[in-house]
Protein backbone atom coordinates (compact mmCIF):
# COMPACT_ATOMS: atom_id res chain seq x y z
CA UNK A 1 0.00 0.00 0.00
CA UNK A 2 1.19 3.68 -0.57
CA UNK A 3 1.18 6.11 1.47
CA UNK A 4 0.79 8.84 -1.15
CA UNK A 5 -0.27 8.26 -4.83
CA UNK A 6 -0.16 12.09 -6.82
CA UNK A 7 -1.59 12.54 -10.42
CA UNK A 8 -0.70 14.75 -13.27
CA UNK A 9 2.12 16.90 -14.32
CA UNK A 10 5.87 15.84 -15.23
CA UNK A 11 8.35 16.97 -17.87
CA UNK A 12 11.68 18.23 -17.58
CA UNK A 13 12.81 21.43 -16.18
CA UNK A 14 15.84 23.72 -18.20
CA UNK A 15 16.88 26.41 -15.83
CA UNK A 16 18.90 28.64 -16.35
CA UNK A 17 22.38 28.38 -14.66
CA UNK A 18 22.99 32.17 -14.29
CA UNK A 19 20.42 34.35 -12.29
CA UNK A 20 19.50 38.01 -12.90
CA UNK A 21 19.37 36.79 -17.41
CA UNK A 22 17.09 36.80 -19.36
CA UNK A 23 16.44 33.64 -21.56
CA UNK A 24 17.66 35.31 -24.56
CA UNK A 25 20.94 36.36 -22.85
CA UNK A 26 21.48 32.81 -21.12
CA UNK A 27 24.37 31.15 -22.15
CA UNK A 28 24.13 27.40 -19.78
CA UNK A 29 21.31 25.68 -18.30
CA UNK A 30 21.03 22.93 -16.19
CA UNK A 31 18.14 19.89 -16.76
CA UNK A 32 15.88 18.73 -13.73
CA UNK A 33 12.90 16.43 -13.06
CA UNK A 34 9.69 19.11 -13.34
CA UNK A 35 5.94 18.65 -12.96
CA UNK A 36 4.48 19.84 -9.40
CA UNK A 37 2.65 16.82 -8.69
CA UNK A 38 5.73 14.67 -9.82
CA UNK A 39 7.61 16.72 -7.35
CA UNK A 40 5.48 16.63 -4.85
CA UNK A 41 6.07 12.73 -4.62
CA UNK A 42 9.65 13.34 -4.69
CA UNK A 43 9.42 15.35 -1.52
CA UNK A 44 7.02 12.99 0.25
CA UNK A 45 9.53 10.23 -0.12
CA UNK A 46 12.44 11.93 0.96
CA UNK A 47 10.34 11.98 4.32
CA UNK A 48 10.12 8.45 3.97
CA UNK A 49 6.35 8.18 2.63
CA UNK A 50 6.21 5.29 0.03
CA UNK A 51 5.29 7.44 -2.89
CA UNK A 52 3.92 6.91 -6.13
CA UNK A 53 3.36 9.24 -9.17
CA UNK A 54 0.81 8.62 -12.60
CA UNK A 55 1.90 10.34 -15.52
CA UNK A 56 2.19 10.25 -18.60
CA UNK A 57 5.65 10.85 -20.92
CA UNK A 58 6.51 10.99 -24.26
CA UNK A 59 8.09 8.06 -26.25
CA UNK A 60 11.65 10.29 -26.31
CA UNK A 61 15.01 10.84 -24.72
CA UNK A 62 12.78 13.08 -22.08
CA UNK A 63 10.68 10.45 -21.46
CA UNK A 64 12.98 8.04 -20.62
CA UNK A 65 15.03 10.84 -18.37
CA UNK A 66 11.63 11.35 -16.80
CA UNK A 67 11.33 7.93 -15.42
CA UNK A 68 14.92 7.36 -14.69
CA UNK A 69 15.00 10.45 -12.53
CA UNK A 70 10.90 9.53 -10.55
CA UNK A 71 12.69 6.24 -9.78
CA UNK A 72 16.51 7.53 -8.65
CA UNK A 73 14.53 9.88 -6.18
CA UNK A 74 12.63 6.65 -4.79
CA UNK A 75 9.38 7.12 -6.62
CA UNK A 76 7.49 4.14 -8.01
CA UNK A 77 7.22 4.97 -11.64
CA UNK A 78 5.14 1.85 -12.05
CA UNK A 79 1.80 4.24 -12.98
CA UNK A 80 4.05 6.34 -15.88
CA UNK A 81 2.70 5.42 -19.20
CA UNK A 82 4.34 6.08 -22.26
CA UNK A 83 2.10 7.83 -24.51
CA UNK A 84 3.21 7.75 -28.68
CA UNK A 85 3.44 11.22 -30.65
CA UNK A 86 3.30 13.41 -27.74
CA UNK A 87 6.56 14.77 -26.77
CA UNK A 88 7.66 14.84 -23.63
CA UNK A 89 7.01 18.58 -21.86
CA UNK A 90 9.79 21.32 -21.33
CA UNK A 91 9.50 23.67 -19.35
CA UNK A 92 12.42 26.82 -19.22
CA UNK A 93 12.33 29.74 -16.46
CA UNK A 94 13.94 32.88 -15.60
CA UNK A 95 15.63 33.20 -12.20
CA UNK A 96 15.26 37.16 -10.74
CA UNK A 97 15.62 36.69 -6.87
CA UNK A 98 13.76 37.62 -4.67
CA UNK A 99 10.25 37.12 -6.25
CA UNK A 100 10.50 37.05 -10.17
CA UNK A 101 10.63 33.82 -11.64
CA UNK A 102 8.72 33.97 -14.93
CA UNK A 103 7.74 30.20 -16.33
CA UNK A 104 7.41 28.91 -19.98
CA UNK A 105 5.80 25.86 -20.47
CA UNK A 106 6.46 24.04 -24.14
CA UNK A 107 3.88 21.26 -23.56
CA UNK A 108 2.00 21.10 -27.02
CA UNK A 109 -1.69 20.69 -27.35
CA UNK A 110 -2.29 17.58 -25.51
CA UNK A 111 0.79 16.56 -23.54
CA UNK A 112 0.97 13.42 -22.79
CA UNK A 113 -0.03 14.01 -18.52
CA UNK A 114 -3.16 15.11 -20.09
CA UNK A 115 -3.71 11.69 -21.65
CA UNK A 116 -4.10 9.26 -19.26
CA UNK A 117 -7.76 8.04 -19.08
CA UNK A 118 -9.77 6.01 -16.84
CA UNK A 119 -8.60 2.88 -18.40
CA UNK A 120 -4.99 3.19 -17.40
CA UNK A 121 -5.68 3.60 -13.73
CA UNK A 122 -5.12 1.05 -10.95
CA UNK A 123 -8.15 1.85 -8.90
CA UNK A 124 -7.21 -0.26 -6.35
CA UNK A 125 -3.81 1.12 -5.69
CA UNK A 126 -5.41 4.47 -6.12
CA UNK A 127 -8.35 3.31 -3.09
CA UNK A 128 -5.71 1.98 -0.92
CA UNK A 129 -3.34 5.34 -0.82
CA UNK A 130 -3.17 6.83 2.40
CA UNK A 131 -3.07 10.06 0.79
CA UNK A 132 -4.11 10.89 -2.87
CA UNK A 133 -2.94 14.79 -3.96
CA UNK A 134 -3.87 16.19 -7.46
CA UNK A 135 -4.08 19.40 -9.08
CA UNK A 136 -6.35 21.72 -11.00
CA UNK A 137 -4.03 21.97 -13.94
CA UNK A 138 -5.12 18.01 -14.40
CA UNK A 139 -8.97 19.02 -14.87
CA UNK A 140 -7.98 21.32 -18.11
CA UNK A 141 -8.27 18.77 -20.80
CA UNK A 142 -9.86 15.12 -21.45
CA UNK A 143 -9.13 12.35 -20.77
CA UNK A 144 -7.05 13.34 -17.96
CA UNK A 145 -10.28 15.04 -15.89
CA UNK A 146 -12.16 11.97 -16.42
CA UNK A 147 -9.00 10.08 -15.07
CA UNK A 148 -9.46 12.14 -12.32
CA UNK A 149 -13.30 12.09 -11.55
CA UNK A 150 -12.44 7.80 -11.61
CA UNK A 151 -9.82 8.34 -8.97
CA UNK A 152 -11.26 10.36 -6.77
CA UNK A 153 -14.71 8.24 -7.10
CA UNK A 154 -12.74 4.78 -6.08
CA UNK A 155 -11.39 6.66 -3.08
CA UNK A 156 -13.21 5.33 0.40
CA UNK A 157 -10.76 6.15 3.06
CA UNK A 158 -7.68 8.69 4.02
CA UNK A 159 -7.15 11.93 2.49
CA UNK A 160 -7.63 13.89 -0.97
CA UNK A 161 -5.54 16.65 -1.56
CA UNK A 162 -6.48 19.19 -3.85
CA UNK A 163 -3.73 21.29 -5.01
CA UNK A 164 -5.21 24.15 -6.85
CA UNK A 165 -2.37 25.03 -8.88
CA UNK A 166 -3.98 27.56 -11.50
CA UNK A 167 -1.35 28.12 -14.51
CA UNK A 168 -3.69 30.47 -16.61
CA UNK A 169 -1.54 30.04 -19.84
CA UNK A 170 -2.88 26.00 -19.43
CA UNK A 171 -6.20 26.81 -19.44
CA UNK A 172 -8.81 27.93 -22.27
CA UNK A 173 -10.19 30.55 -19.49
CA UNK A 174 -10.10 31.48 -15.71
CA UNK A 175 -13.94 30.67 -16.03
CA UNK A 176 -13.27 27.29 -17.10
CA UNK A 177 -10.68 26.81 -14.40
CA UNK A 178 -12.99 28.03 -11.87
CA UNK A 179 -15.71 25.56 -13.14
CA UNK A 180 -13.32 22.53 -12.39
CA UNK A 181 -12.51 23.85 -9.33
CA UNK A 182 -16.35 23.73 -8.02
CA UNK A 183 -17.10 20.87 -9.32
CA UNK A 184 -13.84 18.77 -7.71
CA UNK A 185 -13.85 20.77 -4.56
CA UNK A 186 -16.72 18.24 -2.63
CA UNK A 187 -14.63 15.52 -3.64
CA UNK A 188 -11.72 16.60 -1.85
CA UNK A 189 -10.70 16.36 2.00
CA UNK A 190 -8.02 19.05 1.83
CA UNK A 191 -7.60 22.21 -0.37
CA UNK A 192 -4.23 24.19 -0.71
CA UNK A 193 -3.46 26.98 -2.95
CA UNK A 194 -1.94 30.66 -3.02
CA UNK A 195 -3.88 33.68 -3.06
CA UNK A 196 -4.79 33.88 -6.43
CA UNK A 197 -5.94 30.31 -6.38
CA UNK A 198 -8.45 30.27 -3.87
CA UNK A 199 -9.57 33.36 -5.49
CA UNK A 200 -10.00 31.14 -9.15
CA UNK A 201 -11.63 28.46 -6.79
CA UNK A 202 -13.98 30.10 -4.83
CA UNK A 203 -13.78 33.99 -6.02
CA UNK A 204 -12.76 35.74 -2.62
CA UNK A 205 -9.26 36.61 -2.16
CA UNK A 206 -9.16 37.31 1.73
CA UNK A 207 -7.50 34.34 3.23
CA UNK A 208 -9.58 34.01 6.14
CA UNK A 209 -12.40 34.52 4.19
CA UNK A 210 -11.21 31.94 1.60
CA UNK A 211 -10.62 29.41 3.97
CA UNK A 212 -14.00 29.22 5.54
CA UNK A 213 -15.34 29.55 1.99
CA UNK A 214 -13.38 26.22 1.06
CA UNK A 215 -14.62 24.62 3.87
CA UNK A 216 -18.20 25.17 2.55
CA UNK A 217 -17.51 22.89 -0.21
CA UNK A 218 -16.87 20.16 2.59
CA UNK A 219 -13.03 19.66 2.32
CA UNK A 220 -11.88 19.39 5.64
CA UNK A 221 -8.78 21.24 5.67
CA UNK A 222 -8.09 24.70 4.12
CA UNK A 223 -4.68 25.63 3.61
CA UNK A 224 -4.03 29.85 2.23
CA UNK A 225 -0.48 30.05 1.11
CA UNK A 226 -0.21 34.10 1.30
CA UNK A 227 3.05 34.54 -0.36
CA UNK A 228 5.63 36.86 2.33
CA UNK A 229 2.45 37.16 4.81
CA UNK A 230 3.10 33.34 5.70
CA UNK A 231 0.19 30.72 5.44
CA UNK A 232 -3.25 30.44 7.03
CA UNK A 233 -4.85 27.13 7.47
CA UNK A 234 -8.34 25.86 9.25
CA UNK A 235 -10.45 23.80 9.97
CA UNK A 236 -14.10 23.65 11.29
CA UNK A 237 -12.33 23.00 15.11
CA UNK A 238 -8.84 25.18 14.60
CA UNK A 239 -7.25 27.92 12.96
CA UNK A 240 -3.21 28.56 12.47
CA UNK A 241 -1.57 31.31 10.84
CA UNK A 242 2.00 30.82 10.58
CA UNK A 243 4.82 33.55 9.24
CA UNK A 244 7.02 33.16 6.68
CA UNK A 245 10.78 31.55 7.44
CA UNK A 246 13.68 34.32 6.39
CA UNK A 247 16.31 32.93 3.64
CA UNK A 248 18.21 33.96 0.92
CA UNK A 249 15.98 33.35 -1.94
CA UNK A 250 17.70 31.47 -5.14
CA UNK A 251 14.68 30.16 -6.80
CA UNK A 252 11.14 30.27 -5.41
CA UNK A 253 9.66 27.72 -7.93
CA UNK A 254 9.53 24.47 -5.96
CA UNK A 255 9.28 25.81 -2.48
CA UNK A 256 5.52 25.26 -2.82
CA UNK A 257 6.36 21.59 -4.13
CA UNK A 258 8.26 21.13 -1.07
CA UNK A 259 5.41 22.50 0.64
CA UNK A 260 3.15 20.49 -0.29
CA UNK A 261 5.41 16.94 0.11
CA UNK A 262 5.75 18.04 4.07
CA UNK A 263 1.70 18.81 4.25
CA UNK A 264 1.56 15.07 2.98
CA UNK A 265 3.89 14.09 5.55
CA UNK A 266 2.05 16.07 8.18
CA UNK A 267 -1.14 14.31 7.16
CA UNK A 268 0.33 10.83 7.05
CA UNK A 269 1.27 11.37 10.89
CA UNK A 270 -1.55 12.81 12.40
CA UNK A 271 0.14 16.08 13.01
CA UNK A 272 -1.40 18.96 14.88
CA UNK A 273 -2.31 21.77 12.03
CA UNK A 274 -0.03 24.86 13.59
CA UNK A 275 3.18 22.27 13.55
CA UNK A 276 2.20 21.07 10.26
CA UNK A 277 2.44 24.49 8.74
CA UNK A 278 5.27 25.71 10.35
CA UNK A 279 7.30 22.15 8.85
CA UNK A 280 5.74 22.77 5.80
CA UNK A 281 7.03 26.24 5.60
CA UNK A 282 10.69 25.66 6.37
CA UNK A 283 10.31 22.82 3.78
CA UNK A 284 9.30 25.47 1.76
CA UNK A 285 11.89 27.90 2.74
CA UNK A 286 14.98 25.08 1.64
CA UNK A 287 13.72 24.76 -1.44
CA UNK A 288 13.41 27.69 -2.70
CA UNK A 289 16.98 28.54 -1.21
CA UNK A 290 18.62 26.38 -4.04
CA UNK A 291 18.35 26.40 -8.15
CA UNK A 292 16.20 22.78 -8.68
CA UNK A 293 13.20 21.57 -7.42
CA UNK A 294 13.56 17.96 -7.02
CA UNK A 295 16.47 17.63 -6.98
CA UNK A 296 16.62 20.26 -3.79
CA UNK A 297 14.03 18.22 -1.84
CA UNK A 298 14.88 17.65 1.80
CA UNK A 299 14.35 15.22 4.54
CA UNK A 300 13.18 15.25 7.47
CA UNK A 301 16.06 16.27 9.49
CA UNK A 302 17.32 18.68 7.08
CA UNK A 303 13.82 20.76 7.39
CA UNK A 304 14.45 20.08 11.38
CA UNK A 305 17.42 21.65 11.53
CA UNK A 306 16.28 24.53 9.58
CA UNK A 307 13.20 24.93 12.01
CA UNK A 308 15.67 24.24 15.43
CA UNK A 309 18.22 26.86 13.60
CA UNK A 310 15.27 29.72 13.26
CA UNK A 311 14.40 29.31 16.88
CA UNK A 312 18.59 29.36 17.98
Amino acid sequence: MYDLITIGRSGVDVYPLQTGVGLADVETFGKFLGGSPTNVAVAAARHGLRSAVITGVGADPFGDYVRRAIRGFGVDDAFVSTIEGRPTPVTFCEIFPPDHFPIYFYRGEHPPDLQVSPSMLDLAAIAQARLFWFSLTGLSQEPSAAAHAAALSARTSGSAVFDLDYRATLWDSREAASEAARRMLPLADVAVGNLEEVEVAVGVRDPEAAAQALLNTGVRMAIVKMGPAGVFARTSEESALVEPMEVKVVNGIGAGDAFGGAICLGLARGWPLEHMLRFANAAGAFVAARLACADAMPGTAEVEDLLNGARS
